[in-house]
């Protein structure tokens, strides 16, 4: 088979197309013949070495969504033939095939297109997450979301609108305001022009906001806490522009502040948990509560697809087609 092979951290350079050995199943696995192929930034981040791979040579990606084409001899839920996708599995899917547990397999509605699942399952599982797990936010009533227009970001703010939350977007370029108002933003402000936290406290007549859901890191976390009303909570969820300097815990006692450092792939370890969730997030989208903005690349073009989206010229999520 083909996969995307990963010799060195480094720049897109070092993602390389070779054929390997097709997976074999062990016997609670089953083999999935890809059709879409999710991207996060969590790739992004592997790829360049902010985490680390257990191994190297390493096979990227989280997600995917395509057919089983054999099973392992301890396999009783699923079958060969079946459409599933899988977010929460471990690295492995820039390839054509994988071996995934099935505990890790959810099948995706026959309504959703396999770019659709593909394009929103990891993200998906990690707003509902986000929302209803990390922290019930509707006790925040007003929220902010970094990069309000990107994978995450767009789903987040659309379903922190549905909730009725107050939600305001912040996006690193002008040409994104149009996405993030689209995605529920009542407030939209671009973070590279502007001061944050006098923008925030603009727009909150300077109380701030219950609640600040922050994947980019390095440039926004110390402002993150500065926008944030008395016993607020900060969701660093992500690090787009790096990892943060160590963090001064004295930062948070003034105003009695929370931080946290969610992982999806934990918050949802639990079978039944992870059943539940994919199933509200496949709903949300049949329902339009969730409309996922999705670009699609070749499998070869795996290299520009990275590169758009580290330079963040993208809005949505990204996926990888056969």
């Amino acid at each position: 088979m083909q996969a995307i092979i990963l010799h060195k951290t480094g720049d897109v350079g070092h993602l390389k197309i070779e054929k390997v050995e097709d997976p074999k199943p062990k016997k609670d696995e089953v083999i999935v013949k890809h059709s879409a192929i999710g991207i996060n930034f969590f790739d992004v981040a592997f790829r360049r070495g902010q985490y680390h791979t257990s191994t190297m040579p390493a096979i990227l990606g989280m997600e995917a969504c395509g057919v089983i084409e054999s099973v392992g001899s301890a396999v009783t839920n699923f079958k060969v033939g079946e459409r599933v996708a899988y977010a929460t599995g471990g690295l492995g899917s820039y390839a054509e095939k994988k071996a995934v547990d099935q505990n890790f397999l959810v099948i995706p509605p026959a309504t959703l297109t396999d770019s659709q699942v593909a394009g929103t399952l990891f993200k998906g599982l990690m707003v509902h997450a986000l929302l209803h797990r990390v922290y019930i936010a509707k006790r925040a009533k007003t929220i902010l979301v970094h990069a309000a227009a990107g994978g995450v970001g767009h789903l987040l703010c659309q379903w922190a609108s549905h909730l009725g939350l107050e939600v305001i977007g912040a996006v690193g370029s002008d040409q994104k305001f149009s996405v993030a108002k689209a995605s529920g933003c009542e407030h939209v402000f671009n973070y590279s022009t502007q001061n944050l936290v006098q923008a925030v406290g603009k727009i909150t007549d300077n109380k701030g906001v219950g609640l600040v859901y922050d994947g980019v890191g390095k440039d926004t976390l110390e402002k993150s806490l500065e926008c944030l009303w008395p016993m607020g909570m900060c969701v660093s969820f992500g690090e787009s522009s790096g990892v943060p300097e160590k963090l001064d815990l004295n930062r948070l006692v003034a105003n009695s502040l929370y931080i946290t450092r969610p992982t999806m792939a934990l918050y949802k370890a639990n079978r039944i948990e992870l059943n539940l969730s994919a199933n509200e997030v496949f709903a949300a989208v049949e329902k339009r509560i969730l409309k996922p903005q999705i670009t699609n690349y070749a499998f070869k073009d795996v290299a520009k697809a990275h590169k758009d989206l580290e330079s963040r010229a993208t809005t949505g999520s990204l996926v990888l087609t056969f």
